[in-house]
């Protein structure tokens, strides 16, 4: 092994023992998207998907992990290990991945690319590394996301004793823009005018979603009134336009479904079509995939909002997500609560968790995750009944 990956992995396993031994200190409440199926099973049924793909998708975060830039922000990133600043907790997640957190978004693009892939055409590993880079740079574009979103808004008066604290703000955005840059750079060597649109629209959808909703003064999401009128689902278009908003907050599916396609959603949708666009299939089977990858995170992320409010489970949950939504829909004075809040933190997380338990909300959400479950399992049986489908499907099933 090259005497520089041997420093930059020493460095990696020293910072990631650091964040592991001091990541109880940070206790921020985060607006959390997970997009992976909370259960024990899942690094199993990860390891039986990579030997399928021949390709283990831990070496996408391991090659940019490993590069001088990244080694170098790593080692400003661990001046602030012991601060209370959302980054440490992302950086947390991103080094120290833990058996229920893998990654599994690369794998899946990864298994329908080899699914929809010929194996009998000239240029199939030409194909096969287009959708490889592809898979790739999306995983790297939503991590960089997620580290920027965990920027703090420092009033104006608070710098002059917040300097630990701007430092880290640096950080976050120098690792965050480092990602993106590099995925917008991996991006344009594909030299695919059609898929560099694809991305750029899930791009959008990210920056857009950041300014969705009522927000508190660190900019996380603040749940809108209810309203109780509107019962109607949300519908995923599959045109490249922006997602509608019209008639969306106050209806919990609705609300819920639409912050979750900005948070991410869409980018995944995105990705698995491009996928499918790079094998030469049809629009029609490339808008089957979107809506694949669009229903496949929203069971995911119903999944993981069910488990915060899982018996015993005392973590940190974001006020946007299903039972939440569900639970001041069935109980409008709960909403009350929430009004007027300018920091999120000011909230009893532990008294709201109750109240919300004794509504419906968790049969509602429960429900939600079936239903995107079925949906998606639909459509990826759109693809065949290969070895690589059926794998996906255990996927949605676990």
């Amino acid at each position: 092994m090259p005497y520089a990956m041997i420093r930059h992995l020493r460095r990696s396993v020293f910072f990631s023992k650091q964040l592991r031994k001091e990541s109880t200190m940070t206790n921020l409440t985060l607006e959390e998207y997970d997009f992976q199926p909370p259960f024990t099973q899942w690094s199993k049924v990860i390891k039986e998907a990579e030997k399928i793909v021949g390709y283990p998708t831990s070496f996408m975060n391991l090659r940019w992990l490993l590069s001088d830039e990244f080694a170098n922000l790593a080692l400003h990133l661990r001046k602030i290990v012991g601060s209370n600043h959302p980054i440490m907790k992302t950086a947390k997640s991103v080094l120290y991945n833990e058996h229920n957190n893998l990654q599994p978004w690369g794998l899946i693009i990864l298994l329908l690319s080899k699914a929809v892939s010929s194996t009998t055409s000239l240029d199939s590993n030409t194909v096969a590394e287009q959708q490889r880079m592809l898979a790739e740079l999306t995983e790297m574009i939503r991590t960089g996301h997620y580290i920027h979103r965990g920027l703090l808004n420092i009033p104006q008066k608070e710098r002059e004793n917040a300097s630990e604290s701007l430092f880290a703000n640096k950080i976050a955005i120098l690792i965050g823009d480092y990602l993106l840059v590099t995925a917008n750079g991996m991006l344009a060597r594909l030299k695919n005018q059609d898929l560099s649109y694809l991305i750029s629209t899930a791009l959008r959808d990210l920056s857009e979603g950041e300014f969705f909703g009522p927000r508190d003064e660190q900019n996380m999401p603040l749940p809108s009134k209810p309203n109780r009128l509107d019962v109607d689902d949300f519908r995923i278009s599959c045109e490249t336009l922006p997602l509608a908003t019209k008639d969306v907050l106050g209806s919990p599916v609705k609300e819920w479904t639409l912050r979750t396609l900005y948070s991410g959603g869409t980018l995944f949708g995105r990705a698995c079509e491009g996928a499918v666009y790079l094998a030469g299939k049809s629009v029609e089977k490339q808008k089957e995939a979107f809506l694949f990858g669009c229903h496949l995170c929203l069971s995911w992320q119903a999944a993981s909002d069910l488990k915060k409010f899982s018996v015993n489970n005392n973590k940190p949950y974001s006020l946007v997500s299903a039972p939440v939504l569900f639970g001041i829909d069935h109980s409008p004075q709960l909403f009350d609560r929430l009004q007027n809040i300018r920091n999120i933190n000011q909230i009893n997380f532990t008294q709201l968790r109750e109240d919300i338990l004794k509504t419906d909300a968790i049969n509602h959400t429960k429900l939600l995750c079936t239903e995107h479950a079925d949906k998606a399992r639909n459509y990826v049986e759109l693809f065949g009944n290969n070895e690589s489908i059926q794998t996906i499907k255990r996927l949605i099933r676990s």
